[in-house]
C-alpha cells in the first residue's frame, strides 16, 4: 500500500509571534497627509478596500485618521474607489 500524501485545501497556519504596533505612535507621526498616495497604499488591499486595525496594528485614533485620509484621496482622484489589481 502506497503512503498517503497529506494535501491541504489552504496553507497550514504558521503562528507569527511578532507583536503588532502602531507605526504612527512609534515614529511620532501626528498628521497623515491625504496627498501622499504611495503611503496610503500600505493601508488598502488589492481591491481598494481599507485594511482593518487587526491586520495593520494601527491604533484606533490613527485608524480613523487613515480612513479619513484614504476617503479624501479617493474623492480628489488620487486613489481609486474600486479596482481589480491595485498593487
Amino acid at each position: 500500500m502506497a503512503k498517503e500524501q497529506i494535501q491541504y485545501v489552504t496553507a497550514p497556519k504558521v503562528d507569527d509571534n511578532r507583536k503588532k504596533y502602531c507605526r504612527f505612535k512609534k515614529n511620532g507621526i501626528k498628521y497623515i497627509d491625504y496627498k501622499d498616495a504611495n503611503f496610503l497604499l500600505k493601508f488598502i488591499n488589492e481591491q481598494g478596500k481599507i485594511l482593518p486595525r487587526r491586520l495593520t496594528g494601527t491604533s484606533l485614533k490613527f485608524q480613523r485618521k487613515v480612513a479619513q485620509a484614504v476617503k479624501r484621496a479617493r474623492h480628489i482622484g488620487l486613489l481609486p474607489f474600486v479596482t481589480d489589481q491595485l498593487k
